[in-house]
């Protein structure tokens, strides 16, 4: 009796050690179930050019300027920029002045307005009403405010390039300089002006239109010129601030 008692209990404890490495194995299953795995939500942020992180409508502003230059409203924007072409072409190809151009404006409306209004009190009508402008005083302090940021944040930039303590900046702004006074010796100011104009209502839609393309190669010229950038420094900027450091030494 004795041996076949323990007999039964050597064959309960060899069938109960199968279920408790079930209940561990499940156990542990469950676990790494529960474990959090990496979520497809969190993906790296594709790049985008001058690191942006709103659409380029938001970006221009989001309100009608932003509307033409994407060409939002299509008639607007050609209006737009058949003016421009217009007056760029009564300027440079008829050969008008600026001020002859104002001047007969001006009295071309003055004397469609003048017949209009006589005209109608001829045939006993209220003349036509011409909306008065008037710029109020907070426009005016908001332009004036706006203006003198722009102007102290662009004296600080020239301050610390002329300082010294930003080589690249200082290199950055000699080549734009460089850049803008060779086209300016080719070009005169109107057609430089009439040029970025037609840039702004050009460049903007076709950069939002291939977005995609367009960053992913701004990111691959942002790498070599990052590389280029580090050879230079390595090379140039170093050998620059160890010659003060040497001359301090003699």
């Amino acid at each position: 009796m004795a041996e076949h008692s323990e007999e039964s209990v050597l064959t309960e404890e060899i069938q109960q050690k199968p279920r408790g490495h079930d209940s561990s194995s499940s156990l542990s299953s469950d676990s790494d179930a529960e474990k959090p795995g990496p979520s497809p939500s969190a993906k790296v942020a594709p790049y985008r050019l001058f690191s942006r992180e709103r659409p380029v409508h938001q970006v221009l502003g989001s309100g009608r300027i932003a509307d033409v230059v994407l060409w939002r409203n299509k008639k607007i924007s050609a209006g737009v920029l058949s003016g421009a072409t217009a007056i760029w072409a009564l300027f440079e190809l008829v050969g008008y002045h600026l001020l002859t151009l104002i001047c007969q404006g001006l009295m071309l409306s003055l004397l469609v307005l003048f017949l209009w209004s006589k005209a109608y009190t001829l045939i006993n009508k209220s003349p036509p009403r011409i909306p008065e402008v008037n710029i109020s005083e907070e426009q005016a302090i908001e332009v004036a405010f706006n203006m003198r940021n722009e102007m102290n944040r662009a004296s600080a930039v020239l301050r610390e390039i002329a300082l010294g303590q930003d080589l690249k900046k200082f290199l950055a702004v000699i080549a734009v300089l460089w850049i803008l006074s060779t086209v300016g010796s080719s070009v005169n100011f109107l057609t430089s002006v009439y040029t970025t104009f037609m840039t702004l209502l050009t460049v903007p839609v076709l950069y939002e239109k291939y977005e995609d393309k367009i960053d992913a190669s701004a990111e691959k010229a942002m790498t070599a010129i990052k590389q280029q950038s580090a050879v230079f420094d390595a090379k140039v900027v170093s050998m620059i601030r160890r010659g003060p450091l040497k001359a301090k030494k003699h």
